[in-house]
């Protein structure tokens, strides 16, 4: 049977003769090099100051949370529709997580919840970017800095989105992005903070290595109790090829979502896609299906559909207040989060995906919602 993945990176010869590279060379005095160029060159294809390589974008995040002297008794609003990976760290740092609802549209956090969840304990609203879709940026900032917080971008889904001419992890306190084998770019696994913020950087920076101080000459001397996330120099090989490929990979992904939400929309009415706002780009890293509102159809029935014709799929993110780890919020407080985690899916999306394998992937998933609506 054909068996079509949902996601898997694109390696070439780039990569192969940088990590190549890395094994050979990069030891001893050079055992950086690869990091500090792929911070280098991050931070400049983004348009930042400063970008920190960690081991995951999960590291990263609980490396700026406690930059920012977020701990217990703080706040940080969030979505509830969101893997658990942007919630941890928050947690990790003793701070407590609120989340609230999205708008339907873009599937991020919805200004007028945040905007009701502020209490005097908040200090920071982190804002997910879905799948590539960008939250609304200029109206969280606006509501950050009314109130005096940290505006934080989990862009760890949005390398290659654009908000108004300004790269996604641009706009923001810091932001993070994850390099896990199934993004736009891989390091295997990884992540990157990036900031303006210098004094922000160097906080990182020292908690990234066991909270030992830059400069200090004293060895094996912590200044403080920290961590290691850190990226290994092949890693960073492995990235500096990628993102030298970064538009190329952006652009193909863009190329496969377009075909889909043509076709698609064209066969079954009242479904939509991933938007893209005028002015914005989306790097669509999980192109995502949903079904109307008023369907009869069963999303479940459909991803049991394409599993048995060898196709993989991916259910939407549940809603964070529906596990185990948040027992105890109110879930009734985001409805929006819970429709459509119950009729949203993500579809085949990799550099290498052949138009016949994509075309067998639209016909499958149209053949299974006409079929599932037929037996309603």
């Amino acid at each position: 049977m054909k068996r079509i993945h949902y996601t898997k990176p694109s390696v070439g010869e780039l990569e192969l003769d940088y990590v190549t590279d890395a094994v050979r060379n990069g030891w001893g005095e050079c055992c950086y090099d690869y990091i500090h160029r792929l911070q280098k060159d991050f931070a400049g294809y983004l348009g930042v100051d400063h970008a920190v390589a960690t081991s995951s974008c999960t590291g990263a995040l609980h490396l700026g949370l406690r930059a920012l002297g977020i701990g217990p008794g703080d706040e940080v609003i969030l979505a509830d529709i969101n893997w658990i990976a942007s919630a941890a760290p928050i947690l990790y740092v003793g701070a407590t997580p609120v989340v609230v609802d999205i708008l339907a549209d873009c599937w991020c956090l919805d200004p007028d919840a945040v905007r009701a969840a502020i209490t005097p304990r908040t200090r920071a609203i982190l804002a997910v970017h879905l799948y590539g879709n960008l939250a609304a940026l200029e109206a969280l900032q606006a509501i950050a800095d009314a109130h005096g917080l940290a505006l934080i971008e989990d862009a760890a889904e949005a390398l290659g989105s654009i908000y108004k001419g300004h790269m996604a992890g641009s706009l923001s306190t810091f932001s993070v992005f994850s390099f896990h084998g199934t993004k736009v770019m891989t390091t295997g696994e990884g992540g990157m903070l990036a900031t303006d913020d210098a004094e922000l950087a160097r906080r990182v920076e020292q908690l990234n290595n066991h909270g030992r101080a830059a400069g200090d000459m004293r060895q094996f001397w912590p200044s403080e109790l920290g961590h290691k996330y850190k990226m290994s120099n092949l890693q960073a090989a492995l990235g500096c090829a990628q993102l030298e490929r970064i538009e190329e990979l952006v652009q193909r992904k863009r190329e496969i979502f377009a075909r889909y939400q043509h076709q698609l929309t064209a066969a079954l009415p009242g479904v939509y896609m991933n938007p893209e706002p005028e002015g914005c780009r989306n790097s669509y890293w999980m192109p995502t299906l949903v079904l109307p509102s008023n369907s009869p159809v069963a999303m479940p029935a459909v991803l049991e559909r394409m599993r048995q014709a060898g196709i993989d799929a991916r259910i939407f993110f549940q809603p964070l207040s529906d596990t185990p780890v948040f027992a105890g919020l109110d879930n009734r407080k985001t409805p929006v989060a819970h429709d459509l985690a119950t009729r949203s899916f993500n579809l085949p999306s990799y550099h290498d995906l052949s138009v016949e394998d994509q075309q067998y992937v639209i016909a499958t998933v149209v053949a299974a919602v006409r079929a599932e609506g037929e037996n309603a």
